[in-house]
């Protein structure tokens, strides 16, 4: 396997020492490397496509060249700024990718449902968009990679990317977790799943806040629960689009890494009154590796009283989060519910065992 440590020297030798992006799980402790490493010319961005435009940015204030990192799920938020100004018959920017690859075809690792599609079109993908590429392993020959793909980036004032495939870095040694203050998520979870109405509708965000959910509803087992088990900071959007058409009270339990990707759907949610939006906030992206967020500063709960819901409130605590849902049960009009809670999680948290469209005939089995 490659040295972390080695592999980022190694960039910095070849004059990339500014990077931005989303982390990834795949090569978590790189994302971290790059924190340690490049500090102030280090940013998580709220999402792939903003990766890009700080990128751009960067270049154009010094004319070096960035490093944009991302799973390769984010390619389809990159594609708008890597086509529309990125691009050679645009802006001819030059960029240095990092896109872990997830869903690669590998018989030693079968991907879930929701990277296996994306995993097989990788590739094309990268060649319909005109980027060289090279594909990273544990065995890799990285120093020329590097060397290569940045010369070519240099020479032709286009974007390039390293394809880093599974167990490709050594682990390192993470950093002692600090003391928890609020409560962890899955013991919050619990408490509201035991609370809510029988034929509860709830659609729950990307990562692990869906598999505790799944886990968990067995304590109400007549839950009707949607899983974006893909499409991170999609599920407001989906709940939008179930309260829209429907009469009942639905549920969407979302996290902060993933609202804060498309934060603008908030505009939408704040109109529907049978909409009660619950934002577990640990101020990271966990499921990934605990990575801060873009914004462990901003206070959602504000942020939704400003763009227009009617009630909207922070919980920090077992008997604030019991209050806030009672009140959100009672209310007629749409509630926003930011729950604090620690960073952390059980490494036995299981995932969806059923096939996904069985899972979605279900719901809306339920639903009618």
């Amino acid at each position: 396997m490659i040295n972390i440590n080695d592999f980022v020297k190694e960039l910095t030798k070849n004059g990339l020492t500014f990077s931005a992006g989303v982390p990834d799980s795949l090569f978590k402790n790189l994302c971290f490397s790059f924190e340690y490493s490049f500090k102030k010319n280090h940013l998580v961005s709220a999402n792939e496509g903003s990766a890009i435009g700080l990128g751009i940015g960067y270049h154009l204030s010094t004319k070096k060249i960035p490093i944009i990192y991302m799973q390769n799920s984010g390619l389809g938020n990159s594609i708008n700024p890597l086509i529309s100004l990125a691009d050679n018959k645009v802006y001819s920017i030059p960029l240095f990718l990092i896109i872990g690859w997830r869903g690669e075809k590998n018989k030693r690792f079968i991907d879930e449902p929701q990277h296996r599609t994306q995993g097989k079109v990788t590739q094309q993908f990268l060649k319909n968009l005109g980027i060289k590429y090279k594909v990273l392993n544990s065995s890799s020959k990285y120093k020329k990679d590097i060397k290569f793909l940045k010369n070519y980036a240099k020479k032709n004032k286009k974007p390039v990317a390293l394809l880093i495939k599974k167990n490709t870095f050594e682990d390192i040694k993470s950093k002692k977790a600090k003391k928890k203050i609020y409560p962890l998520r899955e013991k919050l979870l619990k408490i509201i799943l035991k609370k809510l109405p029988n034929r509860s509708n709830i659609v729950s965000t990307t990562g692990i806040i869906s598999r505790e959910i799944y886990e968990n509803k067995t304590t109400k087992s007549n839950i009707n629960h949607f899983m974006c088990v893909g499409g991170m900071g999609h599920a407001i959007s989906v709940a939008q689009g179930i309260a829209k058409t429907s009469k009942k009270k639905i549920f969407c339990f979302d996290g902060d890494g993933a609202l804060t990707m498309h934060m603008g759907s908030l505009s939408t949610s704040k109109n529907l009154n049978n909409l009660v939006h619950i934002v577990f906030n640990n101020f990271s992206h966990e499921s990934v590796g605990g990575h801060d967020n873009a914004a462990k500063h901003v206070k959602f709960y504000e942020l939704a009283k400003i763009l227009g819901y009617k009630n909207s409130v922070v919980c920090k605590n077992e008997k604030e989060v019991l209050l806030s849902l009672k009140k959100s049960l009672k209310s007629n009009r749409n509630y926003f519910i930011e729950i604090l809670c620690a960073k952390g999680h059980r490494k036995n948290i299981s995932r969806p065992k059923e096939n996904m469209i069985y899972l979605k005939n279900i719901f809306m089995k339920k639903f009618k």
